[in-house]
């Protein structure tokens, strides 16, 4: 059905393929079955972060998200929904978990006009709770190496409430060195919760930076 709107939004306002650039589709039927079709990941992070991501952050998956993130193609949050979903529900089972999105920039959200993680986790039936509030600006992560990344987000979130005892997952569009949602992590624990790990949607594999484990080897 998606891949059907899809073509008929293509014929109004024609576009490539978000994921392979084929022409006069929003999401052609390849990508869309590959995006229906997630493998989820499980990495730790080096903070000991447990990480669980619907894709690897390459190829066409990435390409389709970066189209969503920044040029704004909206229809491309419900196919990205179910990855998250599946992938969350395979690394975090137990009801009563909360999820938790990491917050969106004010730049970012200048920027691009829509907030990408809180869209994705609302159209993904998993329990949300969007309790983290940015308490100061900070860099763009994307100009940063490692060591720096962590030093421009920390301290730079809050929640907005006690949470003691609440088990929670945090949720980001996409993990690479891990330094926000080790804040966000931060910032909960700081708040009473017991952080599970994190939810995303695609992560990177950066040599060194994460150990992982593929929960669907071969």
């Amino acid at each position: 059905m998606f891949a059907v709107l899809s073509d008929a939004l293509a014929l109004i306002l024609p576009v490539d393929c978000a994921g392979c650039g084929a022409p006069d589709s929003v999401l052609c039927e390849t990508c869309t079955d590959l995006l229906a079709a997630p493998r989820p990941l499980r990495h730790v992070l080096a903070s000991g972060l447990v990480v669980h991501a619907a894709f690897d952050f390459a190829d066409r998956p990435a390409r389709a998200l970066r189209t969503l993130k920044e040029e704004g193609r909206t229809s491309l949050v419900r196919p990205f929904a179910a990855a998250l979903a599946t992938a969350a529900r395979a690394g975090f089972p137990d009801a009563g978990t909360l999820f938790v999105p990491m917050p969106t920039s004010a730049a970012a959200f200048r920027r691009r006009g829509h907030r990408v993680v809180e869209a994705i986790l609302d159209r993904s039936g998993l329990p949300a709770l969007a309790v983290l509030r940015r308490i100061r600006s900070t860099r763009d992560q994307r100009e940063l190496g490692r060591a720096e990344r962590t030093r421009n987000v920390a301290g730079s979130l809050l929640a907005r409430r006690r949470l003691d005892g609440r088990r929670v997952v945090v949720v980001d569009d996409v993990v690479t060195t891990g330094a926000s949602v080790s804040e966000a992590a931060r910032a909960l624990r700081e708040a009473g919760a017991e952080v599970m790990g994190v939810a995303c949607v695609a992560h990177t594999r950066r040599s060194g930076l994460i150990r992982d484990t593929d929960l669907n080897p071969g």
